[in-house]
């Protein structure tokens, strides 16, 4: 279990999902959490097309960053800590124009100053869309 407190977190109440924000505007929505991973998806529309009519990469992106991002959140104790992204890169692998994208997050390296991710995008029929890399600096709250 890598989850703060080593129980599985209620990702329902998370702000995430309630707060507006671009998770919120682009529609991402959790799915599900393991003892070693988190998963949201995103829908695949106007939002989050590009001109050609396929998930445009930057949304991909968004969802690969914020599904991180909270992963980090769940495993950190936020009484002493936060953390912040520091580094993502993406390879577009497959076009996707309809349905959803599904982001499965799970940790390479958590470590006490940087956590590591690798997060896959599929689609509705489980092809891989995008393989994801995000660096999440963790600092002491002052």
């Amino acid at each position: 279990m890598i989850w703060h407190n080593q129980q599985l977190p209620d990702i329902s109440d998370h702000p995430a999902s309630a707060i507006p924000t671009l998770s919120t505007h682009l529609g991402m929505e959790f799915v599900e959490i393991g003892s070693d991973f988190l998963r949201m998806r995103m829908p695949v529309d106007d939002r989050t097309r590009q001109p050609y009519g396929m998930l445009h990469g930057g949304a991909s992106v968004a969802l690969a960053e914020t599904v991180g991002g909270v992963a980090s959140a769940l495993v950190i104790d936020h009484s002493k800590l936060m953390c912040v992204g520091l580094e993502i890169n993406a390879n577009h692998i497959r076009s996707v124009r309809k349905g959803f994208v599904t982001a499965t997050c799970k940790p390479v390296h958590l470590g006490s100053k940087t956590h590591v991710w690798d997060i896959r995008l599929h689609d509705d029929e489980h092809h891989l869309i995008c393989i994801s890399r995000l660096t999440m600096a963790i600092m002491s709250r002052r």
